[in-house]
């Protein structure tokens, strides 16, 4: 594991027992989302930072999805809601910017929905990196991320809650996800929109090749 995220799984360590709790007010936005933004992600998938497994239920049940987690805390949580799964899905305790037990040109998918916004900024291209390595030519990804919104009421509400997602999470709204993305030799931006309000971006795209 790279020496950046160190910090942030022993975080999750603690994080990991009441990380549903505090992410349910939250969640009942999410829920309504995965179904749509899951239901075409098809064949072999890999979830970079599974998180306590939200995702899993709705991957259509053809999927093989790859589960990875740095936190063996949020893979235990996340392996319980894997029964409620059609899927089929392995964990993995893995760094998702080194990836070193995946072989390239791999998935058809990578999944990622608020992992960036947790990594640190300068592992941001090293794990794009990754996800473009284990990427079959011309599969495809998808970014769902959380970032500073231009108007200035929610923006005030995000600073008021940055200390504690920052402190509980390890997460930031001040990642440059789609920058890095644009940035890559290797991967391309096939659309991009916003979830609700200019605050939760996805983030499709496709590895070249």
């Amino acid at each position: 594991m790279h020496e950046l995220n160190l910090q942030n799984r022993r975080r999750y360590a603690i994080t990991a027992w009441f990380y549903d709790i505090l992410d349910y007010p939250w969640e009942l936005q999410y829920r309504k989302w995965r179904p749509g933004l899951l239901h075409d992600v098809q064949g072999e998938v890999l979830e970079a930072g599974v998180g306590t497994g939200r995702n899993l239920p709705y991957y259509p049940s053809k999927s093989k999805v790859t589960a990875l987690d740095f936190s063996a805390a949020m893979l235990r949580k996340a392996s319980k809601r894997s029964s409620r799964a059609s899927c089929s899905v392995r964990f993995l305790q893995e760094d998702a910017s080194r990836m070193a037990s995946l072989s390239s040109s791999q998935f058809d998918w990578v999944v990622a929905f608020f992992l960036c916004c947790v990594l640190p900024e300068q592992l941001q291209a090293q794990a794009l990196s990754e996800f473009a390595r284990v990427l079959k030519p011309g599969a495809r990804f998808r970014l769902l991320e959380m970032k500073y919104s231009a108007d200035p009421g929610i923006r005030k509400r995000q600073d008021f809650f940055a200390p504690f997602v920052a402190k509980v999470y390890g997460a930031g709204f001040n990642r440059n996800t789609l920058a890095h993305v644009e940035d890559s030799p290797d991967l391309e931006v096939t659309g991009t929109r916003y979830l609700k309000h200019d605050t939760y971006l996805l983030i499709d795209g496709r590895r070249k090749g």
